[in-house]
């Protein structure tokens, strides 16, 4: 029978693997667009988001880097703050003028914003200790209100930085 510290261990490790894969395998996506030539960059161009090539790859990077760490259960509330500022720039710039629904077309931004907040909820509770955190003792700051500031606002306010420097959209014709 499986007690009580394992099924959270557990679940937390679930967690954190997942959305890691979930964001490197996004991460290597990118990695063969960028690759096959200039459409993602000219895609970046198209959200706002000058220069282009340096977005695409600055994107394609965090998520592989972000990604690595999630899985690896390393890093956890810094590594839940970037994915979540991922999340929110990708539901602000690409998705939050198509509604809130995935499935309409283009998308909208209930998935990345899903992703967002489970992000911060997630970086509150750590990785557990099913993870490098706790191998290497690195469960810092391990009180849950210092994760949930440090998360959130890694993630808020990482993507309000970004948004604010970089995010230039087209104007609407009147």
């Amino acid at each position: 029978m499986i007690d009580n510290a394992d099924a959270v261990n557990f679940a937390l490790a679930l967690a954190h693997i997942w959305l890691g894969f979930m964001i490197f395998a996004h991460g290597w996506k990118h990695v063969k667009a960028l690759k096959s030539g200039p459409g993602m960059a000219q895609w970046f161009e198209s959200l706002g988001l000058r220069p282009g090539t340096l977005h695409a790859l600055l994107v394609t990077l965090t998520e592989l880097g972000v990604g690595v760490v999630l899985i690896l259960g390393l890093l956890t509330p810094l590594a839940y703050g970037g994915l979540c500022a991922l999340m929110l720039v990708a539901a602000i710039t690409a998705h939050g003028k198509n509604g809130f629904f995935t499935d309409s077309q283009p998308p909208g931004w209930e998935y990345p914003g899903t992703i967002a907040l489970l992000s911060i909820a997630l970086g509150t509770l750590g990785s557990g200790q099913w993870s490098l955190d706790h191998v290497l003792k690195l469960e810092f700051p391990f009180d849950p209100q210092k994760a949930l500031v440090i998360t959130a606002a890694l993630g808020i306010l990482g993507a309000a930085l970004f948004l604010i420097t970089f995010w230039r959209p087209a104007k609407k014709a009147p």
